[in-house]
């Protein structure tokens, strides 16, 4: 391989972030590392414990200088404490409270836990406008459906992480909240005219670009008054027209996962890499599923797409320069990290909300209704059995449920119904009204979105479905 050939390579292969499996590097990511390899995105299965991350993440800077990213949001979507349950509560619990210093708090906690694992880069804060109450990617994860709560709480969350140097990627661009089918599974359409968009979708980006997000996540959404039946990841008329063009920004942009399906089910995991480089992406997250081959043959479609013209070698040195000022920032010194407090419990309990009067509990059984989680949740614990040790949990899900047998379990006894966007699940909806038609001295627990409430029954809205959610409901619970 010639020199310029290596040199191409190498720019190609900056434009990635890998993922793989385990709580230690494989040997092919340190060796790629050294041959220019962007970064890495860690997931749930990389993560032990806060110093085995700094261990890996250490292990990493050794070899390179990567972007080490993931998505910490707060609330549901969680990788430090995937095992556990974040310990902030997330977007819509912060929205529901409307503190922006709060939000701020919450975002530089976050950071503070990020910098000492050696994490340089937060795939947050959703910035999405979440106007579909049956979005089934987006909710708790937004902090709501008013474009400008969204836009002031978005900025708070910016200034937080990048306060001590952990960028911001502002996402889902140019907005998710409008869609009723999961990116992951297919491609959704958001179809507003360009005016709703720039007045509501745009307003929290805009907002984000003003503080100085230092990265935006695109959306495999399609907006076809924008973008036609193409994702906007794949758009030129999305990243360079209206993301660079109309709103200014010359930050990073940030592919979201090109391994979900409205991006391999559509032109390809190699294809989608060449296409959103070529119409304005500098960094491309593979997503968990990709492998060393996939990341292989990813470097080489970029490389022969250089050659014969699909993707301007410009475009590839444009990207990699902003990556460049990227690492520089990183490299900025950063005032002291905050030390840990009690702020997530103190958000969660600001904003849970009892509607009715809950009984004193006797002998409680609490049935938590299952449901299947999202892809972008994953299987992170949720419940809240840790704060009632005393009582007897069932976790069910409402297709195996027996309502009379449940019903006669609990006589003389408290029963607390514990759901998670019900809204979103006809059979969680039909058993828990079965139940409170027997027993309207339920007591139910909505730890998503509190759209659907059950007649009759007292209330509790916890907006989010993280740790101290659960003990803020608890907590009203046994007062």
């Amino acid at each position: 391989m010639s020199q310029s050939d290596r040199g191409l390579r190498r720019l190609a292969a900056g434009t990635l972030l890998v993922s793989f499996q385990g709580t230690t590097a494989p040997a092919w990511v340190l060796r790629e590392l050294e041959q220019g390899l962007g970064g890495v995105t860690l997931f749930g299965w990389n993560v032990a414990d806060p110093g085995q991350v700094l261990e890996l993440t250490t292990a990493l800077r050794g070899a390179g200088e990567p972007v080490i990213s993931l998505d910490e949001e707060g609330g549901d979507v969680t990788r430090l404490a995937y095992h556990a349950g974040s310990p902030y509560p997330g977007n819509a619990a912060l929205g529901a409270v409307d503190d922006v210093a709060l939000t701020r708090r919450i975002y530089r906690a976050i950071a503070s836990e990020l910098v000492a694992c050696g994490v340089n880069l937060d795939m947050a804060p959703s910035a999405d406008v979440n106007t579909e109450a049956d979005n089934p990617v987006i909710g708790t994860r937004s902090f709501g459906a008013d474009a400008e709560l969204v836009a002031r709480h978005t900025v708070a969350a910016v200034e937080g992480l990048q306060s001590l140097n952990v960028a911001a990627c502002v996402k889902h661009f140019p907005g998710h909240g409008a869609t009723r089918v999961d990116s992951h599974l297919a491609i959704p359409v958001v179809d507003v005219g360009l005016d709703v968009l720039r007045e509501r979708e745009l307003a929290p980006f805009r907002a984000a670009i003003g503080a100085g997000a230092r990265s935006v996540m695109t959306a495999h959404v399609a907006v076809p008054a924008l973008t036609g039946e193409t994702p906007a990841t794949l758009s030129g008329a999305a990243l360079t027209g209206l993301l660079r063009g109309e709103l200014g920004y010359d930050g990073v942009v940030v592919t979201d996962a090109l391994d979900m399906h409205a991006i391999t089910k559509s032109v390809g995991l190699a294809g989608g890499a060449v296409r959103s480089l070529a119409v304005g992406s500098d960094l491309l997250c593979l997503g968990p599923v990709p492998g060393y081959d996939d990341v292989l043959a990813i470097i080489a479609e970029i490389v022969a797409a250089v050659g014969d013209g699909r993707l301007p070698a410009q475009r590839l040195e444009e990207a990699a320069a902003r990556v460049a000022a990227l690492r520089e920032w990183f490299a900025a010194p950063r005032p002291a990290a905050d030390e840990p407090g009690a702020v997530g419990l103190d958000a969660a309990r600001r904003a849970v909300r009892l509607t009715g009067t809950a009984e004193p509990l006797v002998e409680p059984l609490v049935i938590e209704v299952d449901t299947p989680p999202t892809i972008a949740v994953g299987e992170v614990p949720w419940g809240v059995g840790p704060w009632l040790p005393e009582a007897e949990i069932l976790r069910i899900a409402p297709a195996s449920a027996d309502v009379p047998g449940l019903l006669a379990k609990a006589v003389n006894r408290s029963l607390v119904v514990v759901v998670k966007d019900a809204h979103r699940h006809p059979a969680s909806r039909e058993m828990v009204s079965a139940l409170v038609a027997e027993r309207p001295d339920t007591t139910v627990i909505e730890m998503g979105l509190p759209v659907w409430r059950p007649t009759g029954a007292a209330y509790i809205a916890t907006y989010g479905a993280a740790r101290p959610n659960a003990q803020a409901a608890v907590e009203l619970l046994t007062a």
